[in-house]
């Protein structure tokens, strides 16, 4: 029987070890851990206690309850997002840094655009875009991905009176390319800030991105600015926590 320490919770005792084999992998994705009453009888608990820990894991994001199935681990990309303060976009390697980062993961990046139009915006983004109450966007929203699993969604919203219409999203270009469109309408971003919040994911973003609801994500809101300081486009990235690590570096003024 495996003995469990005082004075931490002997529940959280139990998801640690499990997380840590998971970690190990000595449980892959895709396989079942343990029945509950399997685990029960190892770590010399009743089930509610199981239950409990079960219950961290899955809010964590390291295994999905299946009916009939019990308890599947699934697979946790880990992507590290770097931004460079002094980035210029205009001279990325691919135009993309999402692709970059992507790739730099040893992943295969893939994106889908799976909505545009014209839209009253969010309370937030009208507010960051300096937008009135009957002023609309050109909303962008992207599915993205690494390896064919589902990492991050992107919404973009340009406001109409930058975009002009909605013909400047199509044909698609893809995660960045948007930015050389509106540089040849005359509004090309030159300055970028990013506000970063952990907040639960909602039902449209977990079942994208394949976690539970009320997982922490990262909602990154990225402002573009152009050379009058105008903001010419807000975009949401979502992305769930537990599979991004975010890193940001710049270099001190003299």
């Amino acid at each position: 029987m495996s003995t469990l320490e005082p004075p931490r919770a002997r529940y959280k005792q139990v998801a640690t070890l499990l997380r840590d084999a998971i970690r190990r992998g000595d449980y892959t994705p895709g396989t079942t851990l343990p029945s509950q009453p399997e685990l029960a009888r190892t770590y010399g608990l009743n089930q509610s206690s199981i239950s409990r820990a079960m219950s961290m894991l899955q809010a964590e994001g390291w295994i999905r309850t299946e009916h009939g199935r019990g308890s599947v681990v699934l697979e946790v990309p880990t992507v590290k997002r770097v931004r460079r303060i002094d980035r210029d976009h205009r001279t990325s390697r691919s135009g993309s840094s999402y692709a970059e980062e992507i790739a730099e993961s040893g992943m295969s990046p893939r994106t889908e655009l799976v909505y545009w139009g014209e839209e009253t915006p969010p309370e937030r983004i009208a507010e960051v875009l300096r937008l009135g109450p009957e002023d609309t966007v050109l909303m962008r929203k992207r599915h993205m991905f690494a390896d064919d699993k589902p990492v991050q969604m992107a919404i973009s919203h340009i406001p109409m009176s930058v975009a002009g219409s909605t013909d400047i999203a199509m044909p698609d270009t893809g995660p960045s390319g948007m930015y050389e469109r509106l540089a040849r309408l005359g509004f090309g971003p030159v300055r970028f800030c990013e506000d970063i919040e952990v907040r639960g994911a909602s039902s449209e973003e977990s079942a994208f991105l394949d976690i539970a609801q009320g997982q922490p994500v990262f909602q990154v809101l990225r402002t573009a600015f152009d050379s009058e300081d105008r903001p010419v486009e807000a975009c949401l990235n979502i992305l769930a926590a537990l599979r991004w690590r975010l890193t940001y570096s710049w270099e001190q003024q003299r």
